[in-house]
């Protein structure tokens, strides 16, 4: 595969800014530094900028000649990435920068996501500020920190000098898709401290990888595998035919990424450890037969290893834990009345990690109808109880409701009909979007999502295309010349 500089490629300001910004590690939690960036890159430029404590940056910029007294537009995209990586991979995303790929057409990097998802916005945007020939109002631009695990700098952020009452989202995922709505919904993270206790046996490693995973959001109706729900399947098979202790239990890293890879360690009694790998093989073998189209690359491992002893959960409560997971609802709950295709509600079952005796999962929720999600959040609470978890729900954001009277979704329409000559299909997702924060903090807002083609986000395969992103730049700078 060929590596190249990003600043060859066209627009060139775009992809230069968007290749700076994957040498900086910027995964949710971890902002700082491409916050700081931001803020570097308006004082050199002279423009006027404010950072707050959750690494939020707003940068303005008066607008150009002509277009002084024009009302103000708000350019948006946020800052952090989600961090996934091939199990193989050696960088450490915490610390190092990506490897970019360009081949084929796409821009990629080696071994981990990309984070086109949403650094082409925070790159457009750049790109716009620090070019003065350009024509455009007055602008706003917002970059918002941790969207990823649940829009939480968009929420924190003081909008309270925002003048703009037009926003630019680009942190949708599909070229000529206009979202102009979207879900609202919550993390909701369940502990439970168990008792622990000891163990003597053998080992044995359970490993399910090489499945699709995706964005929780936009592809929990692909009917993908989530592996925490099949490995707490797996586990509860195997616990109600063999007294298993549970010593270790790792599965997915966020909360609205449906998890691709979950290993769990076992202690089980030396006699009866082959017999163990046979049932969990046969478990797979009918198991699988339902993801041979979704997932056609996933696989479970069975390994079995020498005898310990050590710290691992008690049969029972290994059994326990098992059941509740299997419990938890997981994918497509409710399809929408209004709109058949569109997913209104839904859960996904992000994380699940044993560390001692402390047991946690994190489930996302998600609905178009606010009650809806809420009323999922009491269901888990409910089920949690009876598991003896603690129940924390954060990082709630509202629905953002479809607009009736808008300025922008029929401009937006016209000027895409007129440089493509088709028109824009204009729909609401179920991903969760940051304009459904700013329509509640900004009354009267009138607000349209779009974005490049972008596709296997939140997964080592993401990849954006780059003749997308030229058209979408052009997209972007004529919407801003109409307005």
């Amino acid at each position: 595969m060929e590596q190249k500089r990003l600043g060859n490629l066209e627009p060139k300001k775009v992809f230069s800014f968007f290749e700076e910004m994957c040498a900086i590690p910027h995964g949710s939690g971890n902002t700082k530094a491409i916050s700081d960036y931001c803020m570097a890159f308006a004082e050199r430029r002279g423009l006027r900028a404010r950072q707050d404590d959750k690494d939020n940056v707003i940068i303005w910029k008066a607008g150009s000649a002509g277009y002084e007294n024009h009302p103000a537009v708000i350019v948006q995209g946020h800052l952090d990435m989600v961090c996934a990586k091939e199990k193989d991979c050696p960088i450490d995303m915490e610390t190092e920068g990506l490897s970019l790929v360009v081949q084929d057409g796409f821009v990629s990097a080696k071994g981990t996501t990309l984070g086109g998802d949403d650094g082409i916005a925070v790159a457009m945007a750049l790109a716009i500020l620090d070019d003065d020939t350009i024509p455009h109002p007055p602008l706003e631009a917002v970059f918002t920190s941790d969207e990823e695990i649940g829009l939480l700098g968009a929420s924190a952020l003081d909008c309270s000098d925002l003048q703009g009452r037009m926003l630019l989202n680009i942190d949708s995922e599909e070229e000529g898709h206009l979202t102009v709505g979207c879900a609202g919904g919550s993390r909701c993270d369940m502990t439970a401290q168990l008792a622990g206790g000891h163990g003597c046996g053998a080992v044995c490693t359970l490993e399910l990888s090489g499945f699709a995973g995706g964005h929780s959001g936009i592809e929990i109706d692909k009917g993908r595998a989530n592996t925490n729900k099949l490995m707490g399947e797996l586990l509860l098979c195997l616990a109600e035919e063999f007294p298993v202790q549970l010593m270790q239990l790792s599965g997915g890293k966020f909360d609205n990424a449906i998890p691709n890879h979950t290993t769990a360690t076992l202690l089980v009694d030396a006699g009866s450890v082959e017999a163990v790998k046979a049932r969990a093989e046969k478990w797979w073998q009918e198991t699988s037969v339902h993801y041979a189209q979704s997932d056609a690359n996933g696989t479970l491992t069975a390994a079995p290893g020498g005898e310990l002893c050590g710290s691992a959960l008690t049969p029972e409560d290994t059994r326990r834990m098992a059941e509740w997971i299997t419990k938890i609802p997981n994918g497509v709950r409710a399809m929408s009345k209004d709109m058949p295709e569109l997913v209104e509600t839904s859960s996904n079952l992000g994380i699940l990690k044993l560390s001692g005796s402390e047991f946690r999962v994190t489930v996302s929720v998600r609905s178009s109808l606010n009650h809806v999600w809420k009323e999922q959040m009491e269901e888990l609470h409910a089920l949690a109880s009876q598991y003896g978890a603690e129940f924390y729900a954060y990082g709630d954001y509202p629905a953002w409701e479809y607009r009736k009277e808008s300025i922008l979704r029929p401009l937006m329409a016209e000027v895409y009909q007129e440089l493509y000559g088709k028109q824009p299909s204009i729909a609401m997702t179920h991903g969760g979007l940051e304009c459904g924060i700013f329509s509640d903090k900004l009354p009267g807002l009138d607000c349209v999502s779009f974005g490049p083609d972008l596709f296997a986000v939140h997964t080592p395969q993401e990849r954006l295309s780059i003749a997308s992103v030229e058209r979408t730049w052009r997209y972007l700078l004529e919407i801003l010349r109409r307005l």
